[in-house]
């Protein structure tokens, strides 16, 4: 029997329609068994007084699939922690930086392995600890290799850090993280001390990030925070993630843990800094936000860039910040390999393998993500497009409530993805 063209067309999208019924929806991570395990893991935090208030915001595939808050956001004055509740992030302000910065390189404005010293002189002619002579003088050699601006976005740059064994006091005495310092006057005061190993030879965490800004402002024209404003949070409807929050009544209090107890960090410590505009805009930590702000980030950079109407990145440079760039040869890496099976992109740590034993965080390979001092933590699966915010103000730094966290997400050490 010959058909019509019509007729078989017809009997073909028929077929194909049939087909399409029988292939099985997507299978997600967060189904109703996984969201009553969130909850016991967040609960159990609160009720073993390990947190005062903890909130987990979670979207998969598009679409919000958890969110949930227990505890409270200041237990003195019987303020529940909840979704308006707003927190300190601390070091998770680095990504957006990092951003900030990517916008720049897009427009051409730099190459990642360009000098740093082409866009801020002042490091032209830095030298590098080399132990102290007879005298008990400090003694330096020149760097084999200038710091690239590649350095500084993944922490291989060799800047000194408070925690130093030998120069820690001289790093603290240049008062190179003063409030009261502008960006370009930390760079300066940066920029007089000797870096602490060869740009490239090692991982350590400081002050890379801060001078991402000061290249922000420099190669923008703009000062740092108006520049994000303008081009990551206000296109992002990031209304609430601010130096200094506009409702100082939403921000959570801070706690700290010591055997078994929490006791309260007085507010006039821990809002030392967001409790009023200081002249330093820092690239490394100091912005508040919210978790449904938060996520919108992580939802735009799971998309490629992109959010709503908001063009933000090109998905390209994206998949170029979630790309490792550590060489094998960086053997030093500080506390970066209790993240897990991990490299470091721009200004994110980056996943290369799944957990490879139980006492290790899970996570789907490619995934990339970061965290705060209080414990804040959030990250970004590819593969699974899922997204998770998890904010806490705890001190101190607190990676087994993000390894229980993870784990109820996606189950203990095994298989991560469908």
């Amino acid at each position: 029997m010959k058909y019509s063209l019509p007729v078989a067309l017809i009997i073909v999208l028929f077929i194909l329609s049939c087909k399409q019924q029988d292939k099985p929806a997507a299978t997600r991570i967060v189904d109703d068994a996984v969201k009553q395990r969130i909850d016991a893991t967040l609960k159990s935090f609160v009720d073993s007084n390990r947190v005062a208030g903890i909130s987990a915001l979670i979207f998969e595939q598009g679409e919000e699939v958890y969110f949930n808050a227990f505890g409270m956001a200041d237990k003195e004055q019987n303020i529940p922690m909840d979704r308006n509740t707003i927190t300190r992030i601390f070091s998770m302000t680095k990504p957006v930086t990092g951003v900030a910065l990517m916008q720049l390189y897009e427009k051409g404005l730099f190459q990642l392995d360009d000098p740093l010293s082409k866009y801020a002189p002042e490091f032209a002619n830095v030298q590098v600890f080399a132990g102290f002579d007879d005298k008990g003088n400090v003694k330096t050699e020149a760097p084999h290799r200038a710091i690239t601006v590649r350095d500084i976005t993944r922490h291989t740059a060799g800047f000194l850090n408070a925690g130093h064994k030998e120069l820690g006091e001289k790093f603290r005495e240049a008062d190179v993280m003063n409030k009261n310092n502008t960006l370009t006057q930390m760079a300066e005061k940066l920029s007089k001390l000797p870096l602490a190993f060869h740009p490239g030879d090692q991982w350590s965490y400081g002050v890379c990030v801060d001078l991402q800004a000061y290249l922000v402002e420099k190669l923008s024209g703009k000062p740092f925070d108006q520049y994000v404003l303008e081009n990551v949070l206000d296109p992002l409807k990031m209304n609430t993630t601010r130096y200094v929050p506009s409702d100082m009544k939403r921000l959570a209090a801070m706690y700290n843990r010591a055997d078994g107890q929490l006791t309260r960090v007085p507010d006039s410590i821990a809002n030392t800094f967001n409790s009023q505009p200081w002249p330093l805009k820092p690239g490394g930590f100091g912005l508040t936000s919210t978790v449904d702000d938060y996520m919108r980030f992580a939802r735009m950079l799971v998309n490629g860039g992109k959010l709503d109407d908001a063009v933000v990145l090109k998905e390209e440079t994206v998949r170029l910040m979630a790309t490792n760039q550590l060489s094998d040869s960086v053997k030093e890496r500080m506390w970066l390999p209790s993240k897990g099976q991990v490299g470091f992109g721009i200004d994110f740590a980056v996943r290369l393998r799944e957990a490879q034993g139980p006492d290790e965080k899970v996570g789907a390979i490619g995934e990339f993500f970061w965290d705060g001092a209080a414990s804040t933590l959030f990250w970004v699966d590819p593969k699974n497009k899922l997204t998770a915010v998890l904010f806490v103000q705890i001190f101190p730094f607190d990676n087994p409530v993000h390894k229980a966290f993870k784990d109820a997400v996606y189950g203990k050490y095994g298989t991560t993805t469908p």
